[in-house]
């Protein structure tokens, strides 16, 4: 049995992590080619039985995965799994979590697969499920997969029914297209921009370097080879970018990009080699739609209040969702959305796919600097500034209820939203964020203000929150 291992909230970084947002742990460890097995029959067995009468015949699943060295591993683990349960599996080879997404609508599947652990470290590996509608599994879909996989409840077949396995070399092309049909490439092309990519050795490289290409730009990669081998810590954040920074200021290059292993998230490099951060991907890329689209926008509790602003402007409002790019897309669905995203630099536009998508990103960002003439730097002074700060902390599940607690008595004049966690929204504008994380043993607090001196207010308020819970 897995139980021991396995944590279904809260649990210490050497065990397995099973959560909305799929499995999560270290490879040879915990997350070994048996356990990945039983996933695959789990999630096969969840999509034969979420299929009524005739569906149940010729269901296939596409996978993809990262450039991570155990994902050929976990990915044969996976379809074996799919295949014992008659589900037939499709390998994508290398494939940005995007461009899987993109490929389940195309192929007409009944789900997806793919083997990621994001911006984790190098000793992580994962298994993401998607839908036959291109997103993740919504809460109650996601614990009967995960209930499934811990009871070992499978609906094995005999011989003659077992899944077949083919390959696809398509997702990069079909990726691209989509993205190509939703701005205007003989425009963009005409700029000739000149870019810097970091895919930091992950999924993204080639699929991204033909973009740009097709987009006309000049474009300098660094850390572009699919090797797994990282070149820097995977997480596209300000301490990580340092090498991308340069390269943007010593080749005089108008951009820098930045993309994590699987490439669903997004930052930007400004023309004078500064890191601007990942929540103005998302609030330049809502910046062109608006101005092309009337309609909402979607993003999570965490994500900064610049999306507000442009929205504002724009005379629209944004929707808040619990995090996890399920509930944005689920969001937008409901709300016809013309454009969202989380702040960790995911942008989604259903015109493309329902998934945090970083060429979506570029290829908007490059829209509107073409369309403005303005280069980045400008356009984000035309946002304006927050500032935000983000800590994380070890909690377990009682902890986290403790601190939440003594957060409301705390906080009990601010506007509070309890749909994940609790998000306080203080009269002045600013606001805090405190939940526990669905893809690591911690809680997430995230502060934003205009200015830095009330961020630190709120950090400090909730450090003296901690202690009085008893937690330090």
């Amino acid at each position: 049995m897995l139980s021991k291992n396995v944590c279904l909230d809260f649990c210490m970084p050497e065990q397995l992590i099973i959560s909305i947002s799929g499995m999560r742990g270290i490879v040879g460890e915990n997350l070994t080619a048996s356990v990945a097995a039983d996933y695959g029959c789990a999630f096969g067995s969840y999509l034969k039985s979420s299929s009524a009468g005739e569906k149940n015949k010729g269901l296939s699943v596409c996978i993809g995965r990262d450039s991570r060295r155990s994902g050929q591993m976990l990915c044969s683990a996976v379809a074996a799994g799919l295949c014992a349960v008659g589900i037939d599996a499709i390998d994508l080879g290398l494939a940005a979590t995007p461009s899987v997404g993109v490929m389940v609508g195309c192929l007409k599947c009944a789900g997806g697969v793919v083997v990621t652990a994001s911006h984790n470290p190098i000793q992580y590996n994962g298994i993401k499920l998607l839908l036959g509608n291109g997103m993740a599994p919504p809460g109650e879909a996601a614990e009967q997969i995960k209930q499934r996989f811990l009871d070992k409840h499978f609906d094995l077949v005999g011989s003659i029914g077992c899944g077949q396995m083919a390959s696809n070399s398509q997702a990069d092309e079909t990726h691209v297209n989509k993205v190509l049909a939703i701005v205007d490439k003989a425009a963009i092309a005409a700029q000739g921009f000149k870019v810097v990519l970091d895919s930091v050795n992950g999924a993204g490289g080639a699929v991204t370097k033909e973009l740009l290409a097709e987009l006309g730009c000049r474009v300098s990669a660094i850390n572009d080879e699919p090797t797994g081998l990282f070149a820097h810590a995977p997480e596209p954040i300000a301490e990580n970018l340092t090498g991308l920074c340069e390269a943007v200021k010593s080749d005089g290059a108008d951009i820098g990009f930045a993309q994590d292993p699987d490439a669903d998230r997004l930052a930007i490099v400004d023309e004078a080699g500064t890191y601007i951060g990942e929540e103005y991907t998302l609030a330049l890329a809502a910046k062109y739609v608006f101005s092309k689209r009337a309609g909402k926008a979607a993003t999570n509790l965490s994500t900064s209040r610049m999306i507000d602003d442009v929205a504002e402007k724009a005379g629209s409002r944004v929707i808040r969702t619990p995090v996890g790019e399920a509930n944005v897309a689920a969001a937008m669905l409901q709300h016809n959305c013309v454009i969202g995203g989380e702040g960790n630099g995911g942008v989604i536009d259903l015109r493309v796919g329902p998934i945090r998508d970083s060429l979506v990103g570029i290829a908007l960002v490059l829209q509107l600097m073409t369309e403005t003439g303005s280069s980045v730097s400008a356009l984000v002074d035309e946002i304006g500034r927050y500032y935000m700060t983000k800590e994380k902390f070890p909690a377990d599940r009682e902890q986290a209820r403790r601190i939440l607690a003594e957060a409301k008595q705390r906080f009990a004049l601010a506007t509070l939203d309890a749909s994940d966690g609790c998000r306080f929204d203080f009269p002045d504008g600013s606001w805090v964020h405190c939940r526990a994380s669905n893809t690591e043993p911690v809680m997430r607090v995230i502060a934003e203000a205009k200015d830095q001196a009330t961020v630190q207010r709120h950090i400090d308020n909730m450090q003296k929150i901690r202690t009085t819970a008893g937690i330090h």
